[in-house]
């Protein structure tokens, strides 16, 4: 969500996993699992893949255009036909590569930094936008992924939860979004809940947030309907 006007700008695909025995499972269920097995690739790819078309779908309802968010994991990184993936899912689903976003973490361009920033830039020459997810919550510096071909830093949400507190963490905040700017990236916090978090990083010039304040993660239907909402909504000058 832009954070001057609260306009929605975005979404961010969510992997759940309907078990037929213990229900609805979150990432942190099975994503390890999935990563260890060389799974997360042919899952990352239909993840990939379903992302573009939702997002077509939304344009052929004649919803305002957004950017999909689609989390890549460091074997899918490392995966050699990425780039091949990537542009097939664009090209079949007629989907605009600038309403494509790939996030990577801190932790996933450990270990073969010339290889996955080479990768990296390719895929921002296709078109894509590249952002830094959960930024803080890794090893990295702003001085290393300067390196990267990256559009967008995602201020990770641990420190977003203590800005309701007197703390270094909004210090810190305040340090991440000026460097992230003059590094020419834009800047989204997550884990907003409160109005007051909200209120905080518009003073300090964060340009996205995203979070529960507005809205918890949905499926596809129920996100549609959000969409035609917000999309009825900013007709009517609300």
């Amino acid at each position: 969500t832009l954070v001057e006007t609260g306009q929605v700008q975005g979404v961010e695909a969510l992997l759940r996993w309907e078990h037929p025995q213990k229900g609805l499972l979150a990432p942190d269920a099975f994503l390890d699992i999935a990563e260890e097995t060389g799974l997360i690739v042919p899952i990352g790819e239909w993840v990939i893949r379903s992302a573009c078309e939702q997002n077509r779908e939304w344009l052929d309802m004649g919803l305002p255009p957004i950017i999909v968010s689609v989390n890549l994991s460091q074997r899918q990184l490392a995966q050699l036909d990425l780039f091949d993936v990537i542009e097939d899912a664009l090209a079949t689903s007629q989907l605009d590569p600038k309403l494509l976003q790939l996030e990577i973490t801190e932790g996933s361009v450990r270990g073969n930094f010339d290889q996955i920033k080479a990768v990296l830039h390719d895929l921002a020459n296709l078109g894509v936008n590249i952002a830094i997810d959960s930024f803080g919550s890794g090893f990295s510096s702003l001085a290393q992924i300067q390196h990267l071909p990256l559009s967008r830093l995602n201020i990770d949400h641990t420190f977003v939860s203590e800005i309701t507190n007197d703390s270094k963490d909004t210090a810190i905040i305040r340090s991440i979004i000026a460097t992230a700017h003059n590094l020419g990236l834009r800047v989204v916090a997550e884990g907003v809940e409160t109005e007051r978090q909200r209120s905080f990083l518009k003073v300090h010039g964060c340009d996205f947030v995203q979070g529960y304040h507005f809205n918890k993660p949905a499926s596809a239907e129920e996100i549609t309907k959000f969409l035609q909402q917000e999309s009825a909504r900013q007709a009517s000058g609300d």
